[in-house]
């Protein structure tokens, strides 16, 4: 395509060169800027060109173009809108996916933009309006939709704009309520919320009271009552009328219709194939609610422009204002686009090239213009990192049969042959986590494999799916699994009875290494901390220029550097030397200069790669919401997603390319948790984005409350917000009406070691530390006091858990009032409140890989105390604790001249709350002989507890 300066918008010129959005809006039938103070304000009688840019980490910049159309725009304003959008397209190269929204019927990408939503303003630049704020607050009601997105419009203040199906804000002007249909979902609700804040920030400073009404409460409390008084008093709702806008656009057959000279005529085609398209045509996909836009790359800028305009006349003809029209430019098709066709080549034979953004890069540099946005960016190069504590306690089964048993040799040592089951804890935040994977070898069989997963999945089921569970396939090792290893070797063959009765049964020759036999192994790694030594065939063809090699044969033992190596290479050789024949002299090779009984070993010289083996890529992360029935998955992608849109009733897929994470909200019931492993194959297996994904990728299964930090590294992550109790719409509600997430105030545990890999923020061996289990019996639990064991102990079946594995800790918003043996549980707090006054117990013992030398670990710094802080921690939570004692009855004021309540008008579950009190310092409002009852000391002993001890006594007494 042609481009010369009359395509280039002066407004345009510079843009798109850095991620981020630009707006402009049409006045005149020319695009403005917006200010960016403005954004995301739209006016109903405007139209605009949003362009939304994205850095890839491949170092190149994406580009997404939106041109909304406000309900009151004119044509001409419009179609001005549509004829810019194509014009910036090209001075971006030609390469960006244009999009037509229009008010009301928005793309979720669109919305996603200007989260939580927008609600559009009456007006625009044509009739001369200007937004003037008004001095009496207006009483509006908006009608919200969507569970992902929030689609809001501004309806009719009358109780006949209410039904059952929908979610509706009344913005009063001291109270905004949410009424919340009783049709409608808990995401939905939760949601809305956000819009509340929304309102209540951005027209109410802040400062207003928020309610929430349920649907058929009638007048159960006062607030409903208020709400029905807006209305003149509760009546039945009317049934949901079918309006236009509630006109559903059904999908139909694909149709393909060629553009010729501004008419759309139809491509006679049994069957849509990617050959059907020619490089020199626009075409129209006319699929019902979408409308696509396909322009050929040899196609001129009016040819383009004369497409969009018949796409348009297509939707304005056939009444169809909700379909939405997305143009794509050929070899940038969407992944949507595609799926549409019955065969769409993997590669295509375009030739895409940098002449387009080339030329107008040229015209704006002749102008002084800054035009590093429009090169293409080298990718970034960076070493992966794993993103965890790698000085946490390991322990590796061998999984025989329906048996998980202790490997005869160093748990390090694996066989290609054999399943693995390993469990790693290492200390998080507040509190110890775990990491429960299965490795299983390429040589393995298929009983192995089915019986790992489901001995795993056992284990994190026991563990009240508080671990994080992985699935890892040889040759496909994260980052992740090589640094909690250190020292990883994988040997051919393999121990396993499955193993032994496949290769007897058909009848292959045993390749199970020996010592005393041939083997050929590639030390690769990046330091003494993540090595690894692969057993490959002992032929010369295996070698690499880019590795080390150890070839060993009966007491002859030949180490062999490629000419690309490194000094830190070499090292690794020697270290893993030492552990796989440590007793043995080896005979040193050069590349080029190998010895005829080198050579001989191998079978003869042969030709062999020099390219190191790069690890899988890491790709752009994309959210996905899933729903999983009779083996279908069907997936929703989250555009711009935040913490915020992991709804605790569902489960989640994180696609990262190189692995999968499958998040699982606490709320989901336990059949649909065990299917978590499942959800995230089929999502290997359908590869929704068409990226090529291996089957073979790690996943991860990541439980709500236990997010693992190579997870949260995707996200601004508040471990508040997982902390939570309720469900999603509780959790909300919770922070609309206190004004923010609860802060929280965590102990350190220690000093985080850093995250490996070959820098100069990696602290020397000799501070690091690791401890390798050996016993079945020993999986030690860190940072458990005997008063905390016992404090749990007094409120859960021993009977229930297994006693290796850490205490299960059960959630809840309100927990329900039981009577447990109060003797017990005062014992149980008695010793938990005396084991806050004692020190910290004395590091643990390690047990240190041979190869790997280390100094004694640091002992564990005591937080410092915080008294009387006003922040509340929800860091720390004890397992399903819930305590009712008798108070007595009475008021009085304390020393501090503050009122007195009785301790069961005070806790969380009472039947007869106190009103007007601060909720966060409820223990302040018991008298002094009632608080040393309950906690065991006098209230100045409490408050010189840190926060977080403060707030387990708290919890256990159901005043937090």
């Amino acid at each position: 395509m042609a481009v010369s300066m009359r395509d280039l918008d002066p407004a345009f010129q510079g843009a798109g060169q850095k991620a981020g959005i630009e707006i402009w809006r049409i006045e005149n039938f020319r695009p403005v800027p917006v200010p960016k103070s403005s954004y995301g304000k739209f006016f109903t009688g405007d139209s605009y060109v949003i362009l939304k840019t994205t850095a890839l980490k491949s170092g190149a910049l994406r580009h997404d173009i939106h041109y909304w159309l406000g309900k009151d725009t004119s044509q001409d304003e419009a179609g001005a809108a549509a004829v810019k959008t194509v014009e910036l397209d090209a001075a971006l190269g030609g390469r960006a996916v244009q999009y037509r929204e229009v008010q009301g019927h928005e793309t979720e990408k669109f919305l996603s933009y200007f989260k939580p939503c927008i609600i559009p303003q009456e007006g625009g630049v044509a009739s001369g309006f200007k937004h003037v704020q008004e001095e009496e607050h207006k009483i509006r009601m908006f009608v919200c939709r969507g569970k992902h997105v929030v689609h809001v419009k501004e309806v009719p203040f009358a109780r006949s704009s209410l039904n059952h199906d929908d979610i509706f804000i009344l913005d009063t002007k001291s109270k905004i309520f949410q009424f919340n249909g009783s049709n409608s979902s808990i995401q939905e609700r939760a949601k809305a919320l956000e819009v509340v804040q929304y309102i209540k920030d951005t027209y109410h400073d802040g400062k207003c009271e928020v309610a929430a009404i349920e649907d058929g409460k009638l007048m159960a409390d006062a607030e409903t009552g208020e709400f029905w008084g807006f209305f003149g008093g509760f009546a039945p709702l009317p049934r949901k009328t079918a309006s236009d806008e509630d006109r559903t656009v059904q999908s139909h057959t694909a149709k393909l219709l060629s553009v010729e000279k501004g008419q759309a005529k139809p491509v006679d085609a049994d069957s849509l194939t990617r050959e059907l398209l020619d490089t020199n045509k626009c075409y129209i996909l006319d699929c019902g609610l979408e409308v696509f836009v396909w322009m050929g790359r040899n196609t001129s800028l009016d040819e383009r422009k004369t497409a969009s305009g018949a796409a348009e006349e297509l939707i304005r003809g056939s009444d169809r204002p909700k379909s939405q029209i997305i143009r794509v430019i050929e070899g940038f098709e969407t992944v949507v686009f595609k799926s549409k066709f019955e065969s769409w080549p993997q590669t295509t034979n375009v030739a895409v090239t940098e002449d387009g953004r080339s030329k107008v890069a040229a015209l704006l540099r002749r102008q002084g213009l800054n035009v590093k946005g429009l090169a293409k960016a080298a990718p970034a190069k960076e070493e992966p990192q794993p993103y965890i504590d790698c000085t946490g306690n390991l322990q590796v089964w061998l999984v025989n049969g329906q048996e998980k048993v202790l490997p005869a040799s160093d748990q390090s040592k694996f066989y290609s042959g054999d399943c693995y089951i390993f469990q790693y804890s290492y200390p998080g935040e507040d509190k110890e986590e775990y990491l429960i994977g299965t490795w299983i070898g390429k040589q393995s069989v298929e009983d192995d494999r089915v019986s790992a997963v489901s001995l795993a999945t056992k284990m994190v089921e026991s563990m009240k799916f508080q671990a994080t569970q992985a699935c890892i396939h040889e040759g496909s090792e994260p980052i992740q699994f090589f640094s909690i290893f250190q020292s990883f070797i994988v040997f051919k063959g393999g121990l396993s009875d499955g193993y032994k009765n496949y290769i007897a049964e058909k009848e292959i020759p045993e390749g199970t290494y020996t010592e005393d036999g041939l083997a050929l192994f590639r030390v690769q790694g990046s330091g003494p901390d993540n090595m690894q030594a692969i057993q490959v065939e002992a032929v010369a063809s295996s070698l690499n220029s880019s590795y080390c090699y150890i070839l060993h044969s009966g007491s002859t033992v030949f180490t062999w550097a490629g000419n690309l190596t490194s000094p830190d290479d070499h090292e690794l050789v020697e270290r893993q030397l030492d552990i796989i024949k440590p007793n043995l002299q080896s005979k040193p090779q050069k590349e080029g200069s190998e010895s005829e009984q080198f050579w001989e070993l191998l079978g003869g010289k042969s030709e062999y790669p020099s390219q190191k083996i790069a690890w899988e890529p890491e790709g752009d992360p994309h959210l996905f919401s899933c729903t999983f029935s009779k083996g279908n998955l069907k997936v929703t992608e989250i555009y711009n997603f935040s913490q915020d849109d992991l709804m605790t009733e569902d489960i989640f897929i994180l696609d990262c390319h190189s692995d999968i994470f499958v998040w699982v909200g606490q709320q989901v019931d336990t059949k649909n948790k065990l299917q978590a492993l499942t959800v995230g194959q089929k999502f290997l297996e359908h590869d929704f984005l068409l990226e090529k994904l291996s089957r073979e990728a790690p996943i991860y299964i990541v439980m709500e409350g236990s997010e693992p930090p190579f997870f949260t590294r995707f996200f601004s992550w508040d471990s508040a917000k997982s902390s939570m109790h309720g469900n999603s719409f509780q959790r909300k509600l919770t922070i609309v009406k206190t004004g923010g997430t609860p802060t929280v105030d965590k102990p350190k545990r220690r000093t985080p070691v850093s995250y490996g890999g070959r820098s100069s923020s990696v602290p020397d061996r000799s501070q690091r530390s690791r401890s390798m289990s050996f016993s079945p019996e020993r999986v030690r639990v860190r940072g458990r006091s005997p008063a905390f064991n016992a404090l749990a102990a007094a409120f859960e079946n021993p009977n229930a858990r297994n006693l290796s594995t850490p205490p299960p800790v059960v959630k809840k918003l309100y927990p329900k009032s039981v009577t447990p043996d109060s003797a017990k549980k005062s014992a149980a707090i008695a010793a938990l409140t005396a084991s806050f006054e004692k020190q910290p117990p004395p590091a643990r013992e390690t047990i240190i890989p041979r190869s790997v030398k280390v100094s004694p670990p640091t002992p564990k710094t005591t937080p410092t105390p915080e008294p009387n802080s006003k922040e509340n921690s929800m860091s720390s939570k004890l397992e399903s604790l819930t305590i009712q004692e008798d108070a007595k009855e009475g008021e009085a004021e304390d020393e501090e001249g503050l009122p007195i309540y009785p301790y069961e008008r005070l806790k969380i579950t009472s039947t007869d709350p106190v009103s007007e009190i601060d909720v966060t310092k409820r223990e302040t409002y018991l008298s002094s002989e009632e608080f040393k009852e309950k906690f065991g000391m006098k209230k100045d002993a409490f408050y010189k507890l840190p926060k977080w001890k403060q707030n387990k006594l708290k919890m256990a007494l159901q005043l937090f």
